[in-house]
């Protein structure tokens, strides 16, 4: 098993990153030919998901359809004030599992792995485990 950590740093309030790049160069050095790859995500206010690269407006549109979804403006109760993020970071999820084989990613034609903020902009780590198989 070869282990560590990325670093994801955010710009805005909500934004999709595509972490894609990083994590691949990582799962690079590590030689890992096959097996399965975790990620996981310690902060309770972002999240990690796997969705289409291609096209920017589809991170705007999930950006924009959360906002729709989660009342930005409730009256929360929880102090700090950043309740709908972390809403939207339960939705979203906290790890993902992706399958590598020939020392590569098995993801989709037009998949990319997106680290997702909802409480910046800040500094995050991404854990990641690449188990040989």
């Amino acid at each position: 098993m070869k282990s560590g950590s990325i670093i994801v740093s955010t710009k805005r309030t909500m934004e999709l990153i595509d972490i894609t790049h990083q994590v691949s160069a990582e799962l690079k050095n590590s030689g890992v030919a096959g097996g399965i790859c975790t990620l996981f995500n310690p902060h309770t206010t972002a999240g990690l998901t796997i969705n289409e690269g291609a096209d920017p407006d589809v991170r705007t549109d999930i950006i924009e359809g959360f906002r729709q979804i989660v009342p930005l403006n409730y009256p929360f109760r929880h102090r700090e004030g950043n309740s709908p993020a972390h809403i939207m970071a339960s939705m979203m999820g906290s790890s993902l599992t992706i399958a590598i084989n020939g020392g590569a990613f098995q993801l989709g034609t037009w998949q990319k792995i997106f680290f997702c903020e909802f409480d910046g902009p800040r500094t995050r780590n991404v854990h990641f485990h690449f188990l040989e198989g």
